[in-house]
């Protein structure tokens, strides 16, 4: 994931930094590794997210279509795709939203007792 980040410019990875530093706060077991081919944060084997820059945009990916549906409206202002949520530098996601996809994507891999 190092290697990624050195490949961002400062105000992407700064970003991209931040939405890590979210989920690991969040989900504190959570380790590095791969998973659909894109660094990412992942937990009990399973991708928990990943965070990948494009020209335009960068995406959150919480490996879960189910968790993108169940964020309804507090998308609003943001792309979205099945599988996405897209933002920019000029509109980040809030942390209470990185926080809830994090929390949900989690509960789905290890559903709680």
């Amino acid at each position: 994931m190092q290697a990624y980040h050195r490949t961002l410019p400062a105000d992407v990875r700064a970003l991209f930094e931040r939405v890590h530093e979210v989920a690991l706060e969040e989900v504190p077991a959570a380790e590095q590794g791969t998973s659909y081919g894109m660094p990412a944060l992942m937990l009990a084997g399973k991708g928990l997210v990943a965070v990948r820059a494009t020209a335009r945009h960068l995406s959150l990916y919480p490996f879960s279509g189910s968790v993108i549906e169940a964020l309804g409206t507090d998308l609003n202002g943001f792309g979205s795709s099945k599988g996405a949520v897209r933002f920019t530098v000029e509109r980040p996601l809030p942390d209470d939203l990185v926080r809830r996809i994090v929390r949900l994507r989690a509960a789905e891999i290890s559903p709680p007792s």
